[in-house]
């Protein structure tokens, strides 16, 4: 049942673009890492671009985990991108093209909320990538104001390391206060509910 719906929603989405009006919309895609956040973007882009949709990545330049110019899954899965250090560079970068991807959108300002708006007010559809809390179970950065402005929020879920379960938290296994802090399963585990307030109540001595 949930494939078929899924199928649907692309379905609809992608048959959706209306040149003669010039309106796009917004996707967002969040969850808790090693949900496939970056996974469903991708294959929402290359689908875009089998249908000959003129397309562009984009993502934050600080993120040099897995290469400089291309966004790149945990699973190794990529795409092209091209690394911009302010959401506004966007705009102007994305004039000739119908689907605009941006990855990693919890890294970026909160500029990027309107940028967002003003390429599908402009006729682009726009599907964005990102945490949607931090390693604290806070909201993250733009992420909720992005969520808010969107047509369409898909929330992916991993696996609960410790559990097995449905995880929906990520928890920062090294000792660390910063907010933005890059890395991967050395540095953070996908926690359920219960595990992520375990791993986070201080131990009675």
């Amino acid at each position: 049942m949930k494939k078929i719906e899924l199928l649907y929603l692309d379905m609809f989405l992608e048959r959706s673009i209306d040149r003669a009006d010039r309106v796009g919309w917004i996707e967002v895609i969040c969850g808790s890492m090693f949900s496939g956040k970056t996974e469903e973007l991708i294959r929402r882009v290359k689908r875009a671009k089998l249908a000959k949709q003129k397309i562009k990545i984009f993502k934050p330049k600080k993120d040099l985990r897995y290469d400089k110019k291309k966004v790149i899954s945990h699973d190794k899965n990529s795409i092209k991108s091209k690394p911009v250090s302010k959401p506004l560079k966007i705009i102007k970068l994305s004039e000739k093209f119908e689907v605009i991807g941006i990855d990693e959108a919890q890294f970026f300002d909160d500029s990027i909320v309107e940028v967002c708006n003003e390429l599908a007010n402009s006729g682009k559809r726009v599907i964005v990538a990102g945490l949607d809390m931090d390693y604290m179970g806070k909201p993250f950065g733009p992420m909720p104001n992005l969520m808010a402005i969107a047509e369409y929020v898909t929330k992916v879920h991993a696996v609960c390391s410790k559990s097995g379960k449905m995880a929906s938290y990520t928890d920062r296994i090294v000792d660390n206060d910063e907010l933005i802090l890059l890395g991967d399963t050395r540095k953070y585990q996908a926690l359920s509910r219960k595990e992520f307030i375990k791993s986070n109540t201080p131990k009675k001595i």
